[in-house]
């Protein structure tokens, strides 16, 4: 019987393995998704895709852990919870958010709304809902907060969804209708 060949040690595999997921998504798609894909993409054989995550399922709610820790730590880093204008900090930092790498805001909000058809990623896109809630309570209260929150996402799909300019002062007066 032939020796076996020493398994590589390989503890960042599945973290390039989730990279890799969305790198696809964000080049081809929910749709484009597969085991296949991502392990070509990761530059790992099929079996480690399928080991790491048995279904798609589980990849994207991974995918979508990764991504969604972007906006609210960048609330959180911000100061726009600190500054003298709430809504005005609010409002600037969407922009930079909408205003720089759109592919990764696309991605984040595809990931988000995949949430749709696949139940398995709900508790998942309600964790980001309630990070972001989370992270703008420390500038005002709860209620408050969640109604920022949907009405940042509100703000941002439509400017994702209508390829229409972000208008910051526009946003920022509507956030200050939110806040007593």
């Amino acid at each position: 019987m032939a020796p076996r060949a020493p398994r590589r040690y390989d503890p960042d595999r599945r973290l390039r393995i989730i990279d890799a997921a969305i790198r696809v998504v964000g080049r081809s798609g929910i749709a484009g998704l597969s085991h296949r894909t991502v392990a070509a993409e990761a530059d790992v054989p099929l079996g480690s895709t399928t080991y790491h995550f048995s279904s798609l399922d589980e990849l994207l709610v991974a995918a979508l852990r990764r991504t969604g820790e972007g906006f609210a730590a960048a609330v959180r880093d911000s100061g726009a919870l600190t500054g003298p204008d709430l809504a005005a900090g609010l409002a600037r930092l969407m922009g930079q958010w909408l205003g720089g790498e759109r592919t990764g805001v696309e991605l984040e909000y595809e990931l988000y709304l995949a949430a749709l058809r696949r139940p398995a990623l709900r508790p998942v896109a309600a964790e980001w809902t309630d990070d972001l809630v989370a992270a703008l309570s420390a500038g005002t209260d709860p209620a408050t907060a969640r109604a920022l929150a949907a009405l940042m996402d509100g703000i941002c799909l439509r400017v994702l969804l209508t390829d229409t300019a972000y208008d910051e002062e526009c946003a920022a007066e509507m956030l200050r209708r939110l806040l007593p």
